[in-house]
């Protein structure tokens, strides 16, 4: 996708929920761009599901906006919705028809749906080979694909997948990723994901917001959020001279001993090599610098442990 304009397919506006006194997802706002894998992350609690389901026109919002390719949801529903193609916890199909019959019996009740975009979507999503077994004898990663095909009948510009790789054992996981990077980059499918399954996300998405208590508390590239300041272990000696030079440099936050002669610290990555000089220059001996990348596992549990669910 780098170089290529993106416009928003998905643009939502100060979107909130209120039940009662209780205001459940407050002041929402994202945009997805064509072409775009965003995840939604969150814990249990947090909003995700409500949101979803505003942006599906399945509940509707106390206040906000949203817009699906350019059509305001509230305003255009039907244009809007047509360009939506959404799969919400497991798919749901008639076990003993076939793959195809499921397909044709959805494509009929979406109307307009052709034979040719029915064999379109089942060699997207790769299941030629099965697509006349019986459901029922599909693995759980086949009935997920097989919903996925459902949900692109009506050629939709933004596919929303709620937990898409729940329950799949590590080869299906990976076919999952691959197959929604394939429709992103291939297809130019703007594709929003909500997960709990954080090292996932890292490395399918390119952008993310957290959302914690109803509000989203970081929105950004994912490469961008895993910047800022690393921990850095040092081994040094003497560590306490170490530990002084180390707390008097601009840019580090902190500096704590982890054993007799490691230093804990944190700082940008730029800095190391001006700090490892200093200790150099003040005949420290700095015997191991090793740099503990973090994950947004590390970013999420920091952000949602720093506000708590009441």
């Amino acid at each position: 996708m780098a170089g290529k304009e993106k416009y928003p397919v998905l643009s939502v506006e100060d979107l909130s929920k209120q039940i009662g006194k209780r205001e459940i997802v407050r002041d929402i706002r994202f945009e997805v761009g064509q072409g775009e894998i965003f995840g939604f992350l969150g814990p249990n609690g947090a909003g995700k599901t409500t949101t979803i389901r505003m942006l599906v026109g399945l509940i509707r919002p106390t206040r906000g906006k949203v817009n699906i390719a350019g059509y305001d949801l509230k305003r255009d529903y039907l244009k809007a919705i047509r360009n939506v193609g959404c799969i919400v916890e497991n798919p749901e199909m008639y076990p003993f028809l076939t793959g195809r019959e499921n397909l044709e019996m959805f494509a009929r009740m979406e109307g307009k749906v052709s034979p040719k975009r029915i064999k379109e979507v089942v060699e997207l999503v790769e299941m030629d080979q099965r697509i006349d077994d019986a459901v029922k004898t599909y693995s759980l990663g086949m009935r997920q694909r097989l919903g996925i095909a459902q949900a692109l009948l009506g050629e939709p510009q933004l596919l929303i997948l709620d937990e898409p790789t729940n329950g799949l054992d590590p080869a299906g996981i990976r076919e999952m990723r691959q197959f929604i990077q394939r429709l992103a980059r291939e297809k130019g499918i703007s594709i929003f994901i909500s997960s709990h399954i954080l090292h996932e996300v890292q490395r399918i998405c390119d952008r993310v917001a957290i959302i914690n208590r109803g509000t989203v508390i970081r929105t950004g590239p994912v490469s961008r959020l895993l910047e800022g300041d690393s921990p850095v272990q040092w081994r040094l000696d003497p560590p306490d001279q170490g530990m002084d030079i180390l707390q008097s440099l601009s840019g580090v936050t902190t500096v704590e001993r982890s054993t007799e002669h490691d230093i804990l610290t944190h700082m940008p990555e730029e800095k190391i090599s001006e700090a490892n000089q200093r200790l150099l220059e003040a005949g420290v001996r700095v015997t191991a610098i090793r740099q503990q990348h973090p994950t947004l596992e590390d970013i999420f549990l920091q952000m949602t442990e720093e506000d708590p669910i009441a």
